[in-house]
């Protein structure tokens, strides 16, 4: 039991908790708290903040799926309450050590490699061609990616596959690339740096590309992959939430990947970050959303070129 909540019981009991009743709470606490529900004040407090903070989109009828992701978190730190929890969280302490976790928590990361594959067709035979073409892309200085919102890199990685196939493709032309990363879960930032995935996952990926760019794990009773070191290599990860003032780019970009992001964001943030998007890319460079996202009424340089795919007004 942590220090915080043994201060905690002590009080309540008037400063006389003796050892049983500690030996007692750690092992009954975990699942006194499991009847614990989430209050009307404190998923305002919580959802606030979360909207705030990362532009996630948090009506009431999200609070059921709030309560349950953090309930472990509560389990883990023996807290009776989401109000003490609230307490912690808000405290100097909690936002040196928790507000990361709880943002783990909350963010949805559903990924998979070659989701929405017309994409990487696109990529591979119109966007690629025409900006080396155009502006000599990859040839006269390195092509920049961004994978925003990279989940466990299932994303990046796929890119980084393309790429090298294109590069394969046209060896005359000296084709260079880098991938850039992110993702406001460290979590899961920290999952994609290690490239490791079970057979499973990778079962989208199309078997010649799975021999080329996959290393089977030496322990076959694991069924495990992991990329290899030269695309991993083509790929930096970081952290980065959209509502930062300052995106970190020294350059601008030649493609961005934002699929299936914004969605979870209300109309007036998706604007302003479409429109920082645009600030940060190349005139005639693109950038590709989910094929359930849509530029209808936002008032950004960006025309569509094909299904969820818009280029940057020269």
């Amino acid at each position: 039991m942590c220090s915080r909540v043994k201060n905690a019981w002590y009080a309540r009991n008037g400063g006389r908790l003796g050892l049983p009743a500690l030996l007692f709470a750690a092992y009954v606490s975990p699942y006194l708290i499991m009847d614990i529900k989430l209050t009307d004040s404190d998923f305002r407090r919580l959802s606030e903040y979360i909207e705030s903070q990362l532009g996630i989109k948090m009506p009431r009828t999200k609070k059921q799926l709030l309560e349950s992701r953090l309930l472990k978190r509560l389990r883990a730190l023996s807290l009776g309450s989401y109000a003490e929890y609230c307490e912690y969280l808000f405290s100097p302490e909690g936002h040196e050590h928790e507000i990361v976790t709880m943002i783990d928590l909350v963010t949805t990361n559903k990924t998979d490699f070659f989701r929405e594959a017309d994409h990487f067709d696109y990529l591979f035979n119109t966007a690629l061609p025409e900006l080396v073409k155009s502006y000599g892309a990859g040839v006269r200085k390195t092509l920049m990616v961004w994978s925003a919102g990279c989940s466990t890199g299932e994303e990046p990685y796929t890119i980084a596959m393309i790429m090298s196939e294109f590069a394969e493709r046209y060896p005359g032309l000296g084709f260079d690339y880098t991938i850039l990363a992110t993702d406001v879960s460290t979590r899961v930032v920290d999952v994609a740096a290690r490239g490791i995935y079970s057979m499973e996952r990778v079962s989208p990926v199309p078997e010649p590309m799975r021999k080329k760019y996959l290393l089977r794990s030496k322990s076959r009773e694991k069924a495990l992959v992991r990329v290899v070191p030269e695309l991993r290599a083509r790929v930096r990860f970081r952290r980065l939430n959209f509502m930062d003032e300052d995106f970190g780019f020294r350059e601008p970009i030649d493609i961005i990947f934002c699929r299936n992001v914004i969605i979870y964001f209300d109309k007036e943030t998706q604007e302003r970050l479409l429109q920082r998007f645009c600030e940060n890319l190349k005139p005639g460079c693109y950038v590709f959303l989910g094929h359930s996202e849509t530029l209808t009424g936002f008032d950004v340089p960006l025309e569509r070129v094909a299904p969820s795919v818009y280029r940057k007004l020269a």
